[in-house]
């Protein structure tokens, strides 16, 4: 369990730091490397170099003692003696490796690659899935690592709504945001076929949100976006009868509690960030490669908008569970 205030007991323990300064999907991806870097260090104090706002979640893998806050590339604020392993599971070059190095920590584990060929590590391959990818950089050093050890334990609070069908429209880029017309169509058909839908986002998204719920039919109850801490939305995709989004940190939480999920992709392969090979997860895409678009453009990839409504509608009938 993390513990930001009450170290006392492991004041004088060795630590293990991990650097993974990134978002939601990126800390779901990394759950397997903390926790075989936990079982491979029991008695050392395991410390997650991340952004404050994953804490509610680190609290729920098992495997992180303490988060200590860091912004994305940003030095490390770290305080006592050098940890005894410091492992880069954010990045392949000096940017991210540097901030590991700078605490001091005995043994560093990082990739190696054309931005740092000379460091000590496997050789960092960019057509790898990321669960795999953290995995084989500890298996380089004997630790082994279940790249399927991904879910969480469910969070100790309510939910704010039980067995509902969650619509995740937003996303961190625009080419990653399937239109919200056509997610009002999907909202609309499972509301029809007897669903309760509630729309979900940040608080920057609660606009796309409202257009969403109103697009469909739906009560401003329906929309979660911005109402919700990071616990309670752990709760409700924990208790949730289907996750509907892009690809972004909301269908990796969907896989980590093993809900039914259809997750849409465009400008990236659902080979680098898709779910695990379960039934229980259908994956939408039109594309070819590893990376054929742009992750961080500002309009919807040419492939994300090749899905259409009907597709969704359809792999969200095969997913549901049936009635008992």
């Amino acid at each position: 369990m993390v513990n930001q205030v009450n170290r006392v007991n492991l004041v004088n323990r060795p630590a293990v730091l991990m650097l993974r300064a990134l978002g939601l999907g990126d800390f779901l991806t990394g759950v397997p490397a903390y926790r075989a870097l936990r079982a491979a260090h029991p008695e050392h104090e395991t410390v997650l170099a991340a952004p404050s706002a994953l804490a509610p979640l680190a609290r729920l893998c098992g495997a992180i003692d303490r988060l200590l806050p860091t912004g994305e590339l940003a030095p490390i604020e770290w305080a006592g003696p050098p940890p005894d392993v410091g492992v880069d599971l954010h990045g392949n070059g000096p940017a991210s490796h540097e901030p590991v190095a700078a605490t001091g920590a005995r043994t560093l584990m990082v990739y190696a690659s054309e931005a740092a060929p000379h460091e000590k590590g496997p050789w960092w391959d960019d057509d790898e899935h990321e669960v795999s990818r953290w995995c084989r950089l500890l298996e380089w050093w004997d630790i082994p690592a279940d790249p399927r050890d991904l879910l969480l334990d469910p969070p100790e609070v309510p939910a704010p709504a039980e067995g509902a069908v969650v619509v995740h429209p937003g996303a961190a880029s625009g080419s990653r945001r399937w239109p919200a017309d056509r997610y009002a169509a999907v909202a609309r058909a499972l509301t029809d076929m007897g669903e309760r839908v509630v729309v979900t986002g940040s608080g920057r998204e609660r606009p796309l949100a409202h257009e969403v719920a109103e697009r469909a039919g739906l009560s401003a109850d329906a929309v979660l976006a911005g109402r919700t801490g990071l616990a309670e939305l752990a709760a409700l995709v924990s208790r949730a009868r289907l996750v509907v989004s892009n690809d972004t940190g909301m269908a990796h939480l969907g896989f980590a509690y093993a809900r039914p999920s259809v997750t849409l992709y465009g400008p990236v392969s659902p080979a680098l960030w898709g779910p695990p090979d379960k039934p229980q997860h259908a994956v939408l895409w039109h594309g070819a490669g590893g990376r054929p678009g742009d992750a961080w453009g500002a309009v919807p990839d040419p492939r994300l908008l090749r899905i259409t409504v009907e597709e969704v509608v359809d792999a969200a009938r095969r997913v549901l569970p049936q009635p008992t």
